[in-house]
Order: structure tokens, then C-alpha cells, then sequence
């Protein structure tokens, strides 16, 4: 399965990339996992954030594999819990499905790309710095798929 994860946002702590990469790197053969970062649009200087989000989205549509499932995190999506989430990825899974999840910038996304998603997810109802989004994904990601192998690293 692959999956693919656009990131509006460059520059993150080393923090972030580790973590990001640790868990990634805990998928094993089953999960081909790429993050990759979109350059963000530059504000001020006549600049506002909806012309700044349509450039974001411009870059980000681009970025998307063909064919690729979108899910887009969104404050306002579905919250699955992790159990919900394996059952996401098994289906995807079994369809064979290039699954794409998409963080947006400081400003969020445009409606249009929102329209795009066959699912919206979020992963809390707080506000999280985008480095925190990047690795909270990637860990319940691996965390789905450890529940789908039965793996003792979730735990109910």
C-alpha cells in the first residue's frame, strides 16, 4: 500500500523529522510511506491568505499521485478513532488504493480542495503546530496498521 502524506510547510524542527521518520521507518515492507513537503506562499506584500491558500493549493493538486484516495485534515472532518482508522486502511488496503493525506498551511485550505477529498479527517478538535500534525499522523498510521497485524504496540 502507499501511502503519501503533503505537507504545506518546510523547515521543521529536527524534532519533527525524527520522529516523522522513526515511525515510518516501522511500517516494514507493506506500507510504502513518503512525506512530502510543499512550499508554503509567502505573506504580506499584497499577499493575503486566500490568494496565499490558492497558490498552496495549486502546488498541493500537483503534488497529489494520480488516481491517489485524498484526505484532507480538517478541523471540521471526521474524528476516527484508532480502531475506525484500521478499518480504513484494510478497505483501502484491499482496494489497493494509493491513500493521500494532505495538511494544509497556516491558513488552511480552499474550499475547492476540500471538494476534492473523498474523506475529511481531523486528529483533534485542539489547534496543533503542523510539525505535531505531521507526527501525530504518521504515528496513527503506524499505529492502524499495528492494529491490522495485531501487533501488541496498541492496546484497548
Amino acid at each position: 500500500m502507499n501511502i503519501t502524506v503533503l505537507a504545506v510547510g518546510t523547515k521543521m524542527p529536527r524534532w519533527v523529522d525524527e520522529a516523522v521518520h522513526e515511525y515510518a521507518k516501522r511500517f516494514g515492507r507493506d506500507i510504502n510511506y513518503a512525506l512530502k513537503e510543499i512550499k508554503p506562499e509567502k505573506r504580506g506584500t499584497g499577499i493575503n491568505a486566500a490568494q496565499g491558500m490558492a497558490a498552496e493549493e495549486k502546488r498541493i493538486v500537483e503534488a497529489i499521485p494520480d488516481g491517489a484516495f485524498l484526505v484532507i485534515l480538517d478541523e471540521r472532518g471526521k474524528a476516527p478513532t484508532s480502531m475506525e482508522l484500521a478499518e480504513y486502511m484494510r478497505v483501502w488496503q484491499q482496494n489497493g488504493e494509493h491513500v493521500c493525506f494532505v495538511i494544509g498551511g497556516a491558513d488552511g485550505m480552499t474550499d475547492t480542495l476540500k471538494q476534492k477529498a473523498r474523506l475529511m479527517m481531523r486528529l483533534s478538535s485542539l489547534t496543533l503546530p503542523h510539525g505535531m500534525v505531521r507526527v501525530l499522523l504518521t504515528e496513527q498510521l503506524y499505529r492502524a496498521v499495528s492494529i491490522l497485524h495485531n501487533h501488541p504496540y496498541h492496546r484497548e
